[in-house]
C-alpha cells in the first residue's frame, strides 16, 4: 500500500511517499528556516504562506523521487493537528483536494502520533536492511520533545488478523514552554541565532556544562509534567544587567552585519567563556530534567522500551545521556534517525498507513486543530 503523506503543522512544507508503513520511498521536506530567521521565531502569517508557495511543488518532488505517478498512490495521510491553523489548513485542504479528484481514501493524523511512529519506521528501516538494530518492542513510554510539544505517552499496540491499532494514553506534557521553545527564546536571548536547538547544541561543546548550578526543576501534581519557562527566566535573570546583556548586544549588532548563515565557529569567536558555560549549563538542566522524568515515567509504567522524538531529539547531549541511562536501568531506548526527528512527511504517511488499513476514513468535513490532545 502506497502512502502519500503531507505535514504542514508549523514551518516544514513537507510530502512522502512510504509503502506499507515501512518502506520510505521519498522524503521531501522543504525548510522555511530563512524565512523566520531575522524574527527569531515562527512568524504564523509567513509560515502560511510559504506553505501555499511550496506544497505542490514538494508533492510533485516526492512522487518524482519515488518514481511513481500520482494516480499509483492508494491513499493519503495529512497532518490534522495540532499546530498553526493557517498553515495546517494548507495542507488539509491540498490533500482533500487530491483526494476528491482522485477518488482515493484519506485521513487526518496527529501530528504527535507522527512523531511517535517516526522511532517505530526508523526501528523498522534499521532492521530491514540487514543491521544488529534491536527491535522496539511495544509497550512503550514515548517522549515527544519538540519546539511545540513535550510530552509523555504511554504507546501500545494490539494485532488483528489484518491490522494493527495503536493506543497512546497521555502520562505527562509541559505545563508552560516546552523544550524545544525554551531553547529557541534563550538563543534569542543572547543572540545566537534561529533556530536555538541546534546552535546552543554546537556551542555548548566549548562551555562547562556544571559551570551554572540551576537545581533541578520541581514539580507539584502530576511527577511526570514539564515547566521549562522558570528555566528560562533563571537564564534572562542572570544576563539582565550584566556585561553578558551587553556582549548579546554587541553580538546582535555583529549578526546583521554578516551575510548569509553564520557558522558555529564564528558564533563561538563572538562568544565569551561565561556565555558558553552559561548555554552549556541551560543545556544541561533540560536534558536532565527530560531524561529524569522520561526514566520515572517507564518505571511507573512498568515498560522497558523509551521512544525519543521531535525536534530536540536531535540533540546530541540528550542522546548520551538517554543512552546512559537506559543502559543502567536496563531499558531500551530509541531515536529517529536526524531526519525523521524533525518535521516530516514520511511519519505521517507511516501512521496514516495504520487508519488506512484499520478502515478509517476522513471526507470533507476534515479539518485543521490548534490544538488536538493525544490519547484519553
Amino acid at each position: 500500500m502506497l502512502i502519500l503523506g503531507i505535514e504542514s503543522s508549523c514551518d516544514e512544507t513537507a510530502a512522502a511517499v512510504v509503502a506499507d508503513g515501512e518502506r520510505i520511498l521519498s522524503n521531501v521536506v522543504a525548510s522555511q528556516v530563512l524565512t523566520h530567521e531575522k524574527y527569531g521565531g515562527v512568524v504564523p502569517e509567513l509560515a502560511s504562506r510559504e506553505h501555499l508557495r511550496k506544497i505542490n511543488l514538494v508533492v510533485g518532488e516526492a512522487l518524482a523521487r519515488a518514481q511513481i505517478r500520482l494516480e499509483a498512490v492508494d491513499g493519503l495521510a495529512v497532518t490534522e493537528g495540532p499546530g498553526l491553523i493557517g498553515s495546517l489548513l494548507v495542507g488539509l485542504v491540498y490533500g482533500k483536494a487530491l483526494a476528491l479528484s482522485l477518488g482515493k481514501p484519506l485521513v487526518g493524523v496527529n501530528h504527535l502520533e507522527g512523531h511517535i511512529h517516526a522511532v517505530l519506521l526508523e526501528n523498522k528501516r534499521a532492521r530491514a536492511v540487514g543491521t544488529t538494530a534491536e527491535e522496539a518492542k511495544l509497550p512503550a513510554v514515548t517522549l515527544v520533545v519538540s519546539g511545540g510539544h513535550t510530552s509523555l505517552f504511554r504507546v501500545e499496540a494490539e494485532d488483528h488478523d489484518d491490522r494493527t491499532t495503536f493506543r497512546y494514553q497521555p502520562l505527562g506534557r509541559t505545563r508552560d514552554d516546552a523544550a524545544g521553545e525554551a531553547f529557541d527564546k534563550v538563543a534569542k536571548l543572547l543572540a545566537l541565532g534561529y533556530p536555538g536547538g541546534p546552535v546552543i547544541d554546537q556551542l555548548s561543546s566549548f562551555g562547562d556544562p556544571k559551570a551554572v548550578d540551576f537545581g533541578r526543576i520541581k514539580m507539584k501534581g502530576n511527577p511526570f509534567d514539564f515547566s521549562f519557562s522558570g528555566l528560562k527566566t533563571a537564564v534572562l535573570y542572570r544576563v539582565r544587567g550584566t556585561n553578558l546583556a551587553a556582549e548579546a548586544e554587541a553580538r546582535r549588532a555583529w549578526r546583521k552585519t554578516v551575510s548569509g548563515r553564520v557558522t558555529a565557529e564564528e558564533l563561538r569567536a563572538h562568544c565569551s567563556p561565561a556565555t558558553l558555560d552559561l548555554v552549556a549549563s541551560f543545556q544541561r538542566a533540560v536534558v536532565v530534567d527530560l531524561v529524569a522524568r522520561s526514566m520515572a515515567a517507564a518505571e511507573n509504567a512498568g515498560v522497558a522500551t523509551i521512544l525519543v522524538s521531535g525536534g530536540v531529539a536531535c540533540n546530541s547531549l540528550l542522546r548520551a545521556r538517554f543512552n546512559e541511562a537506559a543502559r543502567a536501568h536496563a531499558m531500551g531506548v530509541f531515536f529517529p534517525s536526524l531526519e525523521l526527528s524533525t518535521d516530516n512527511a514520511a511519519m505521517i504517511a507511516a501512521a496514516g498507513y495504520y487508519k488506512l488499513a484499520a478502515g478509517e476514513r476522513a471526507g470533507i468535513p476534515l479539518t485543521g486543530h490548534a490544538s488536538f490532545p493525544l490519547g484519553s
